[in-house]
Order: C-alpha cells, then structure tokens, then sequence
C-alpha cells in the first residue's frame, strides 16, 4: 500500500499553517504501511478494489448515520456485492454508516457520543482538526458536517484505515484523512491544530500525564481539547488502577473520577476545564451486531449485576471535559 490515497489530502494540508509537517506525516505514514504491515493488508486492500460503482447520491455528514443517500434504488446485484465486499472489513466498530439504502450497524452508535458533545464544543467553522485514535473516521465526518476546514484523523489500526478509504470511496472527501499513526508517530514539533479530539484513548495509555501533556502541544495557544474517557464514580479524586483486566480488556492502566481528571488537566496546563456529560455506557450503545460479531459489552458485564463487569469492577461510565490551552 502507497500513499495515493492520501495524497489529496496531504495537498490541502499543504496549503494550511500545519503544511511545515506535511512530509514528516507522509514519511511516518509510509513507515508505518512498509516493513511489519498487517498479514491481512493484501486482503483487506483487495476489498477495497472490489467495490462496485455507486450511481450519485446525497452526501450526508450531518446525520446520525453517515453516508450517501441514493437518488435513485439500488439494484439488488449491485446491493448484495456492497455489503459482501464491505463485509470482508469485518468488524466495524465505529459508525454508523448508510450507503444507497445499505446499513452499516457497528458496534458502537458513535452518533450517540457525537450528540453529547456537538453543541457544547465551540463551532468547528473554519478550524484545523486532529482526532486522535479516531478508528475508521466517524467523527471526522461529522466534524466536517459541522464546518472543520481539515480533519487529521490517526489510528495506527490498518483496519480502521481501510474502512475509512472505503467509505471515503463514496463520500470523496479531500479534507478529511485517516493516517494510520498513533500520537507517538506525530513529529515532535508538530502543532498549531484549533480543535484537537482525544475519546475512547486516555485509559489505554500507561501514563495519561503525558498524555495530556502531549495534547496540549498539538495544540495552538487559545485552542481546545474534548477528552472523553472512562471516569470513576465518586466525588473523590481517586483513580482506579485495575488489577488486571477491565470488562476483559488487557490494556486499561488508569480510570480516574472527573474530579482528578480535572486536577490532572489543570495540572498540564489546561485552563478552563469543564465536564459536558457523564454517561453510563449502556448496552444499547456498545453492542454486538451482524456488522460486529464478536463479543461486545453485554458479554463483559456481570449476569448477575451490570453495574459491575465480569471482574467485579465498576461497569463502564464515560464522561467528556472540555479544556483550553
């Protein structure tokens, strides 16, 4: 796999104050696609070779369910090879999409935590945007839905990566990438972004300071971070550090309460900071489905008790801050 399909992006980065940074993103980027790539990379690009044409349609970023809404009804030959070949994607978690008629029901209803966040963040009109960890790009598109300039998004799944190119196939959109980088592959002078996303990734680093810390130097002096992560319940600033696994994940280091989440913010420098929601994650939002088959919250959390997992640690509650630079 090349670069061809982020060149168009990269070019509008160039013509942007983040342009200093373009080639070092490429390089990584190219790093990353060379020696070690996935096994499944050649299959996963041979899907994405199969997909058949689409006839034109209404884009849509602004709806719950991202996609392209078709003018005319899609044949059924046509249907049937959509949905095989983007199942050969398997598993998709972050959605959902809707493609002529065609529904993408992920695991997650990313739509959901969009909606928590959407009218409290300050209008994305105009800005420069990172999304780090974004998965297949979900929210990059409905932060282009809500008038971002340029989207970054980076996820270092070349799964997640091939999911974007495919729906991105449709939707064609040039202001909008999934690179497939983790925070650590960003060059270390790299800054200047207006907005810049960090959800579901907080919990899974060993050391969330530097998390943050690193956060705040993607960002312009004035810009903003919306974090959301897993918190602790409790009026405490207490922080749960799991003895093992969490909800059978391997890889949850820290779940702090919003109150030492908002100590360690302020702690990094952050001003500002304030909590826009604090939701139990519900069965209903995470989920398995025909588009995700293999276990998914419900299979994680005590039989006998969901508000515990299957650990015996508080089942998940998610919050999102809003902080400045």
């Amino acid at each position: 796999m090349d670069l061809s399909h982020f060149q168009p992006f990269l070019a509008r980065l160039a013509a942007t104050p983040l342009a200093p940074w373009r080639d070092a993103l490429a390089d990584a980027s190219l790093a990353r696609l060379g020696a070690g790539a996935h096994g499944d990379l050649a299959r996963w690009e041979s899907a994405l070779a199969a997909l058949p044409s689409l006839p034109e349609g209404e884009i849509r970023l602004n709806a719950a369910c991202v996609g392209l809404q078709a003018i005319t009804p899609l044949d059924s030959a046509t249907a049937a090879i959509l949905r095989q070949t983007l199942m050969r994607l398997h598993p998709w978690r972050k959605g959902p999409f809707c493609l002529h008629g065609l529904h993408l029901d992920t695991e997650w209803r990313s739509d959901w935590k969009w909606d928590r966040l959407a009218d409290a963040i300050s209008p994305l009109d105009g800005r420069l945007v990172l999304d780090v960890g974004c998965g297949n790009g979900y929210h990059g598109w409905r932060m282009l839905g809500a008038g971002a300039r340029l989207v970054l998004g980076i996820d270092p799944t070349l799964l997640f990566v091939l999911q974007f190119l495919a729906i991105n196939r449709y939707l064609a959109r040039d202001e909008l990438a999934v690179l497939p980088l983790g925070i650590e592959d960003l060059p270390d002078t790299v800054t200047g972004f207006d907005t810049v996303f960090s959800m579901g990734v907080l919990y899974h680093r060993r050391s969330p300071m530097d998390h943050l810390a690193e956060l705040r130097r993607l960002l312009r002096p004035g810009g903003e971070l919306v974090l959301e992560t897993l918190v602790l319940e409790g009026d405490g600033t207490q922080a749960l550090v799991p003895p093992g696994r969490y909800a059978s994940m391997r890889n949850v280091w820290f779940i702090p309460s919003v109150a030492a989440l908002s100590v360690w913010l302020r702690r990094c420098g952050f001003e500002a900071v304030r909590v826009v929601d604090v939701s139990r994650t519900s069965r209903e939002e995470q989920r398995s489905t025909d588009w995700m088959h293999f276990q998914s919250l419900p299979d994680h959390l005590d039989p006998a008790d969901p508000n515990q997992t299957v650990e015996g640690l508080p089942a998940p509650v998610r919050a999102i801050l809003i902080a400045r630079k």
